[in-house]
């Protein structure tokens, strides 16, 4: 089993900037992609952002393209989200993802509990 718990959520005002961290442990393989999802009030959870185990495989969701960066620290066991340019319509609560498999998907076994993005207008 797989536990990933997100931090780095808040308040922020439209054109500022995030960091989310996904911390994971239990047992972890060297073969797990892991990722963020998010959902925004009111509608179904979205892909943002993929990487593979060895920070190659990187993918973003087009509305998020460069303002976002995925990366990971292994040694640490820790995904990052950097959130550049936010806007309203990146509110949400995100989620973390994990599977070992080259990138996470809607249906990957492993997810956190989701932490809260508000940016303001």
């Amino acid at each position: 089993q797989l536990q990933l718990v997100e931090s780095g959520g808040g308040l922020v005002q439209a054109g500022g900037s995030l960091r989310l961290s996904c911390a994971a442990s239990g047992r972890i393989r060297a073969n797990y992609a892991m990722g963020w999802f998010r959902r925004a009030p009111g509608k179904e959870r979205d892909f943002v952002a993929t990487i593979g185990w060895s920070g190659g495989n990187i993918y973003y969701a087009d509305p998020v393209k460069g303002r976002f960066a995925i990366s990971r620290d292994n040694a640490k066991n820790t995904v990052y989200l950097q959130m550049d340019s936010l806007k309203p319509e990146d509110t949400g609560v995100y989620y973390c993802a994990a599977e070992a498999r080259a990138t996470v998907r809607e249906t990957s076994p492993y997810w956190g509990q989701g932490t809260q993005v508000t940016v303001s207008s």
